[in-house]
């Protein structure tokens, strides 16, 4: 009549459009568009549920010089019922050149991580639960690692964005919350059908101990390099819809709709995901054509 269990909910932030904010997810990314990019994006998942998790992130990468390396900052808020986790990362890449056209790039995250858990947002059973009593805010600091192989057509990568798997304690020694490691794996394949039209087809793959491994499967399309419409499944999930427009050659809007497909449906209007690019081009590396990813 006694049994004990554990289980895990969505740990690190989910994004629909990843494939535009890949830097959070695999720190070889970093340098790999060959300008500084600057990009910031806002997530409200699972819209009109009490405490649906929302996601603030904000990241830079940039090739250093004509150097082989590559540099990343971000920032991500990720807020979720009564805890708050705020992430500082710093991303480095070497690349190389395998032939004349295909680079692989292998890449290193450190990051920090501020873990905490408002209590008065909590309607305990038993006001007086000791394990409530007093939580403080946590810090850990972590270590990721990716390799990106890459063309101006295709793409495939591996990451592990934190090695470290983390216990998040109350100051009575009772663990609130355990961070595990989340294998991330990309890939995607740019066609293009005529001068105005390009299709790509993206599929991310994302395992984590505990949980049902997550399976995106996207299709994209760019037309006259500008205009880009788009829809994705996430297995057993959602399913969602893209759109986005190159307002100017360095300035990208992005917008993203997830629809849920289980039974969550019924508690929430869907997911939204809106995000902004900006990239600094000079008369060097200014380019004609957009790279799709």
């Amino acid at each position: 009549m006694l049994a004990g269990w554990s289980s895990w909910a969505q740990q690190d932030s989910q994004y629909t459009m990843y494939m535009y904010n890949t830097i959070n997810i695999n720190p070889a990314y970093a340098g790999s568009r060959g300008v500084l990019s600057l990009f910031g994006l806002h997530r409200s998942q699972w819209v009109g549920l009490d405490g649906a998790p929302v996601t603030n992130a904000a990241s830079l990468n940039t090739p250093i010089g004509e150097s082989n390396l590559g540099l990343g900052l971000s920032f991500v808020n990720d807020r979720i019922g009564p805890t708050t986790e705020n992430q500082i990362s710093a991303d480095i890449s070497y690349t190389i050149r395998t032939d004349e056209i295909h680079k692989l790039s292998f890449g290193i995250k450190g990051t920090a991580n501020i873990f905490s858990l408002d209590r008065n947002k909590l309607t305990p059973q038993e006001a007086s639960d000791p394990s409530l009593q007093s939580v403080r805010n946590d810090f850990s600091p972590n270590i990721g690692a990716g390799v990106y192989w890459h063309t101006d057509k295709y793409y495939i990568g591996l990451s592990v964005p934190n090695f470290i798997e983390t216990d998040h304690w109350a100051e009575n020694d009772r663990a609130i919350n355990t961070e595990r490691m989340n294998y991330y794996l990309i890939g995607g394949y740019v066609f293009e059908l005529n001068p105005m039209w390009k299709l790509k087809p993206a599929v991310l793959a994302k395992a984590v101990t505990g949980a049902p491994l997550q399976m995106d499967v996207s299709l994209n399309t760019l037309f006259d390099d500008r205009f880009m419409l788009g829809a994705a499944y996430r297995w057993d999930a959602a399913v969602s819809f893209m759109a986005g427009f190159q307002i100017t050659q360095g300035l990208f809007l992005g917008y993203g709709y997830d629809l849920e497909t289980t039974r969550l449906r019924n508690y929430n209007s869907g997911s939204h995901e809106i995000f902004l690019r900006y990239e600094f081009f000079s008369n060097k590396n200014k380019i004609i054509s957009p790279r799709f990813f």
